[in-house]
């Protein structure tokens, strides 16, 4: 079975709000998916029988982990968080 996708959107505000969802099928990716999404103005996701948006000026960035397979051809690899 495949491994469930923990997604954390961190808002402007400083709060944060975390979810998991199954990965979606190899034929649509996740990374397929991100392009799609910075052309809008909301992040849409169904959440346990009702539809969430998240305006993205009020998103000030998402993690998912594990990350997506394959990522896109212009992200930087290999980067590590400094404390």
């Amino acid at each position: 079975m495949a491994e469930d996708v923990r997604m954390t959107i961190h808002f402007t505000d400083n709060s944060s709000l975390s979810l998991i969802f199954p990965r979606v099928a190899e034929s649509d990716t996740l990374s397929s998916r991100i392009e799609s999404l910075l052309k809008n103005q909301y992040l849409l996701l169904e959440v346990e029988d009702s539809v969430m948006m998240f305006p993205f000026h009020n998103v000030k960035y998402i993690q998912t982990q594990p990350a997506p397979d394959p990522l896109p051809p212009n992200i930087i690899r290999g980067a590590r968080i400094q404390d």
